[in-house]
């Protein structure tokens, strides 16, 4: 497939969209992220609807992401040696059955909590091979000059299907129950699915690494990698803390909405679309500055608007303005967390790239099984509002240190930039 040509005014603004694969996977992504935003919105209510407890909520999130904590070093390894395409089918491929299956048992009246505990397991495991492997598949797609574009509009379709799946999926529940939610999810994927298996073109493959190591020698060689690289080292600390304390809102904005201010499922449904509208306009803030290549200052006035808005909303008594600042920690969120994965892709060496998106994807992902359950828990004792301004809190102290660890590093190492500040 030709490129469109380069003097397009479109793609001067978003040049990764000249590149005519990657068009096709970023439109076949936005009509299967809708459905998965979807889903989660889905399961999330019917986990209250079967329980009533936040904790139990937040186990549900736990044994999702599990799979990532235990597997996700070995998957890394495993990517480097492999087709990333035809990974990626078969990934899809699990992911589509099993958004079947449960809106089958819903339908049938057949779904139990326990069932719930491990088709979210088996989606974890299904997620830390996809998540990596669909990271380090966009720089075959657009090579590494419009890397940083690619990854800032793949946020931008995220956070625009974070703002549409979950109003869907509030009115979809209210009107016709949460069976649909995985319905239409299943059926989501088929367009991405066809895409990868009948669009051919992948003008920057990167050569899949010779397997000349064991798995264990593999895996120590790409954590040694980040331990010598501290741009990497430093973003994936601060990945692992805030991803953990401050970015719990498939734990907190379900609880929020339903226990703390008393709305039903259209409410919740709506609170999630605000969130998502901010993460959109902070996803699109990212895009126009990636032409400038990584933001390094973004990253940090991301984080720390995690810890700012955590505070704000936490002190919030009303539904419209806790809408109001939730749109504002989804753009800190977005802000932080695409900014650190420019970061990341554009510094590390394509030998090492399978192994250290599944280092990232483990602390972006595989430390959610400890920061919902610790938001459950808080929950269930003081309620999402006091969680929310003890995460803030939490948040605003860390990044304070990291920043005083970074200038210090900068002046002790005698670096003009460190790579963030």
């Amino acid at each position: 497939m030709r490129n469109l040509p380069r003097h397009n005014s479109l793609y001067r603004v978003f040049p990764a969209l000249s590149h005519s694969s990657f068009r096709w996977f970023w439109g076949g992504q936005i009509i299967s992220l809708i459905g998965t935003w979807t889903q989660n919105i889905g399961q999330a209510w019917l986990v209250l609807q079967l329980t009533n407890s936040p904790f139990l909520l937040g186990l549900v999130a736990a044994m999702q992401f599990v799979p990532t904590m235990l597997f996700s070093l070995h998957a890394g390894a495993w990517i480097d040696h492999l087709p990333k395409r035809k990974v990626l089918i078969a990934t899809q491929t699990i992911m589509m059955i099993l958004a079947f299956a449960l809106a089958f048992l819903v339908g049938s009246g057949s779904l139990q909590y326990w069932m719930l505990l491990i088709m979210a397991f088996i989606l974890g495991v299904s997620n830390t091979v996809d998540v990596p492997t669909r990271q380090s598949f966009i720089i075959e797609l657009v090579g590494r000059e419009h890397l940083a574009n690619a990854i800032a509009l793949n946020s931008a379709i995220f956070n625009a299907a974070r703002l549409v799946g979950p109003a869907i999926a509030g009115v979809i529940m209210g009107v016709w129950g949460p069976m649909w939610c995985f319905l239409i999810n299943g059926f989501s994927f088929i367009g991405v699915l066809g895409i990868l298996i009948f669009v051919p073109s992948i003008p920057h493959q990167e050569k899949v690494a010779p397997k000349k190591e064991t798995l264990g020698k593999d895996i120590l060689n790409g954590l040694n990698y980040i331990r010598k690289t501290p741009s990497i080292f430093m973003v994936i600390i601060m990945m692992g803390f805030l991803s953990t304390v401050a970015m719990n809102f498939n734990v907190l904005v379900p609880v929020l909405a339903k226990i703390d201010l008393q709305e039903g499922a259209l409410g919740y449904g709506l609170l999630m679309s605000t969130l998502g509208f901010g993460a959109l306009i902070g996803a699109l803030t990212v895009v126009i500055k990636s032409a400038e290549g990584p933001q390094p200052l973004l990253l940090l006035v991301g984080a720390f608007g995690l810890g700012i808005f955590n505070v704000v909303v936490g002190l919030q008594n009303t539904y419209l303005l806790s809408a109001f600042f939730l749109a504002f920690l989804g753009w800190s969120m977005i802000v932080f967390s695409a900014s650190a994965n420019s970061i990341i892709q554009i510094t590390v060496d394509g030998e090492y790239r399978g192994r250290v998106m599944s280092v990232y994807s483990l602390v972006f992902g595989g430390m959610v099984p400890i920061g919902s359950v610790y938001a459950g828990t808080l929950s269930d004792f003081w309620g999402a509002k006091v969680t929310f301004v003890i995460s803030g809190i939490l948040t605003l102290l860390f990044m304070c240190g990291i920043v005083f660890l970074l200038r210090r590093y900068r002046k002790d190492e005698g670096h003009e930039n460190s790579g963030l500040i």
